[in-house]
């Protein structure tokens, strides 16, 4: 009988194991965390640069006055009407605000991004810069010298969006953008005239033209490499192909966009 009874609380326990068992799902292991691949070295006694400029073919559309009548602490603050900065000319018809960047020929090199950030203000409601470019991973600041609050809302299509108030004397806003993405919409929601640009790179050869319209890459190793330029409203430029030999500095490359 106690034999019986020993059996019997054996399979009873079996039982209850059993469905315990059968109760509980998988769990996979948790993935690894992917290290961040090591910059690939770059021999700096034989690294070269390619310079140029970009030009309007055509008429620039005229700029228009911003009414910042809305907001008068910032419309106090400029002696002349704040104008439009979609395109902004200089002599001879130079185009500002134009990233010139390498769009092919680093292969599969990688680059430690940064540690200083790329500073944004933002003065009598105006970004400033127009149009910022960084490296993934970089650390954006933004910072409000006005008396008034603003909020930065980035509008990107591949990296995470965010949107953030920041009152009169509040810290800078610093946010990292972790992908590549040229380029980025930034607005604000509180005063919608206010636009600028941020392009976002995996690598550090690019430049942002000023109204002289001329740009420097610098610190390429030798390398066969293609150019690409882009503007907010002309878009993205025919590319245009470049060598770099050992210690070299190309000049006389020109981007081109068309008015129409």
């Amino acid at each position: 009988m106690k034999s019986r009874h020993a059996l019997l609380l054996v399979l009873f326990t079996a039982l209850v194991f059993s469905a315990a068992g059968c109760g509980k799902k998988d769990e996979a292991p948790a993935p690894a965390a992917e290290a961040t691949p090591a910059a690939t070295p770059i021999d700096m006694a034989t690294v070269g640069s390619v310079a140029g400029s970009v030009k309007l073919d055509g008429p620039a559309p005229r700029a228009r006055p911003i009414n910042m009548a809305a907001e008068p602490s910032c419309a106090a603050l400029h002696t002349t009407p704040q104008l439009d900065e979609t395109v902004v000319v200089g002599a001879a018809n130079s185009l500002a605000n134009v990233v010139v960047y390498v769009s092919d020929g680093l292969g599969s090199r990688t680059f430690d991004s940064p540690k200083s950030p790329v500073s944004v203000d933002q003065r009598g409601c105006v970004y400033t810069p127009h149009v910022s470019a960084m490296m993934a991973g970089q650390t954006i600041s933004v910072t409000n010298s006005d008396k008034t609050t603003h909020n930065i809302h980035p509008v990107p299509k591949y990296n995470s969006e965010w949107n953030k108030s920041q009152p009169p004397g509040a810290p800078a806003i610093e946010e990292v953008f972790g992908r590549e993405e040229i380029s980025i919409p930034v607005k604000c929601n509180v005063h919608p005239w206010m636009k600028s640009y941020v392009a976002v790179f995996k690598h550090p050869y690019f430049f942002v033209t000023g109204k002289d319209g001329n740009f420097t890459i610098k610190d390429l190793p030798p390398g066969a490499y293609t150019l690409t330029a882009w503007h907010e409203k002309y878009g993205v430029s025919e590319p245009v192909s470049v060598t770099i030999g050992a210690r070299e500095a190309k000049s006389g490359v020109t981007f081109t966009f068309k008015a129409a």
